[in-house]
């Protein structure tokens, strides 16, 4: 995704709630049920939407490092117990 320049002001609800605007809705493929995941950091509060797309980009990210082989072998010790 190419940087973005614009900027909108938003306010926050009673609850804590805002609205994002339609522009970066659709800029990062936000619809309705998408959830975010919220991260603290220095510069303030970061919103990362997790959506399809995002969960594709991660397909084969672990593949070659053994996740699978210590996944099964946590398996076997937990029967174990």
């Amino acid at each position: 995704m190419k940087t973005m320049t614009q900027a909108d002001t938003v306010c926050f609800s009673v609850k804590g709630q805002v609205v994002i605007p339609r522009w970066l809705r659709h800029a990062f493929d936000i619809r309705d049920g998408t959830r975010a995941k919220v991260q603290s950091t220095p510069e303030g509060i970061l919103l990362k939407p997790i959506t399809h797309g995002y969960i594709r980009s991660l397909r084969g990210s672990l593949k070659g490092r053994g996740v699978m082989q210590t996944l099964v072998d946590d398996r076997k010790r937990e029967r174990d117990l």
